[in-house]
């Protein structure tokens, strides 16, 4: 299969480039620093920030695949069974469509919908595939510049909050850009609601501002994905065992603040976000139950950028903290009151937007709850992992790439944290990639 998929990606011709190149006649690294997409050089922020409109009509459709192996240090559990079924096997994961670009001189957007080749297995131990919305973004933008003014506005609407944001500090489009999805220890056990909890569940409209490319205030309502905006939370569905819809308690504010500088070959930006959400609770059937109350989030998060761009290299590194307080009037989640902050920080070097790498530290922690943490021995969320990468660009659209998810801490210990003698280290997992965009 690995042969079928280098045949795959090697037969196609380089001039294959995503719709967003097509239409500016930018190539990649115009928009992506070093080329490591998706991450945007300032170019790549005033392009999404002005409605993805720069340039001429052209076709929209893009598509992407990625094919994957992943190894976990230790793969059985305490009755030796497999924990990831698909461990140790190369797949092809999975593959994403687009629509995306210019619409009208101030309309554009960003849609995408991805196939899942194993989402989850039926009660006789077949895979089953899924078929959803991903990452959806449609803008209307405007801007006036003058001797005295440089100023861009627009609107967004999307289905994943910091999804419109266009640093890469924030969740939606935040480090890891690709992570196993079938592996059990592709990422941390617990995290904030904010950091991918409402992803594809929610509908959000919003207004934004960008003043003489320094400050940017945005300020965005979202609310469940259901009847006329359905199509934004499309495989998520009201009793679904595997895709539930999220159902939000009226309507969750987002607010969004930002500083950015830019010198020479470098640029830097401080920022702060804040969500409110409440969550109804569901019943065994996974169906929203209404008038017993919510469970209410409160999430602020101070993230960070700073970007070196000088060929051939690009430097970059991303800071967040969010610090997230729970009400669970429902005590179906949580016990009681809780709290949860993630620390998330990471640097990364490409040079010659060919060879490059990365290394990132994630810290979870918060206060214990056996209700929502019954796989730690002591109901603990703290986990503390390290992530370093190396990737190779032989070309602008692909991406190979080896990637270590390096567990020092998970749920609450480094030794024996799930009672039944398992160690934090166990859970090291090694991931190896190719991610093709066209």
């Amino acid at each position: 299969m690995l042969g079928a998929l280098l045949l795959l990606v090697f037969c196609q011709s380089a001039q294959a480039l995503p719709s967003f190149a097509r239409q500016t006649g930018q190539s990649c690294v115009a928009c992506h620093a070093g080329g490591q997409f998706p991450e945007l050089t300032p170019y790549g922020r005033l392009f999404k920030l002005t409605g993805y409109t720069n340039g001429v009509q052209t076709n929209p459709l893009a598509a992407m695949i990625v094919g994957d192996f992943t190894s976990t240090r230790n793969n059985s559990d305490g009755a030796g069974s497999s924990i990831s079924p698909k461990d140790k096997q190369f797949i092809i994961d999975y593959g994403s469509v687009f629509l995306g670009g210019k619409i009208t001189d101030v309309i554009g957007g960003f849609a995408q919908f991805t196939y899942s080749s194993y989402d989850h297995q039926d009660a006789s131990g077949n895979w089953v595939s899924h078929l959803g919305s991903d990452n959806f973004d449609l803008r209307y933008a405007d801007s006036r510049v003058d001797a005295s003014r440089d100023v861009i506005w627009g609107v967004t609407l999307n289905n994943n909050p910091t999804v419109q944001d266009v640093w890469n500090s924030t969740p939606a489009w935040g480090y890891p850009y690709v992570s196993s999805t079938l592996g059990a220890f592709g990422g941390v056990p617990a995290s904030t609601l904010i950091e991918g909890g409402l992803a594809q569940q929610v509908a959000g409209i919003g207004a934004y501002v960008y003043l003489n490319k320094s400050l940017y205030l945005e300020l965005t309502s979202y609310q469940t994905a259901k009847n006329t905006w359905a199509f934004l939370s499309l495989g998520n569905k009201k009793g679904d065992t595997y895709h539930p819809l999220t159902y939000m308690d009226g309507s969750s504010p987002y607010a969004r603040l930002a500083y950015t500088y830019e010198w020479g070959a470098q640029n830097v930006m401080v920022g702060a976000f804040a969500m409110n959400a409440k969550i109804l609770p569901m019943d065994d059937s996974n169906n929203p139950v209404y008038g017993q109350g919510s469970t209410e989030y409160r999430d602020v998060g101070f993230d960070g950028q700073y970007q070196y761009l000088l060929e051939p290299h690009a430097l970059t590194v991303q800071i967040r903290y969010v610090k997230e307080e729970i009400r669970d009037d429902t005590q179906t989640l949580f016990d009681g009151p809780a709290s949860l902050r993630s620390f998330k920080l990471k640097g990364s070097y490409v040079y010659g937007a060919k060879y490059g790498a990365s290394l990132a530290y994630t810290n979870v922690n918060g206060s214990s709850d056996a209700t929502a943490y019954p796989d730690s021995a002591n109901f603990s969320p703290d986990t503390q992992m390290w992530t370093p990468e190396v990737f190779w660009l032989p070309m602008q659209s692909l991406r190979v790439g080896l990637q270590y998810n390096y567990f020092t801490r998970y749920l609450g210990a480094s030794n024996n944290y799930d009672g039944n003698g398992r160690d934090a280290s166990e859970n090291n997992t090694t991931y190896l990639y190719m991610w093709y965009a066209f």
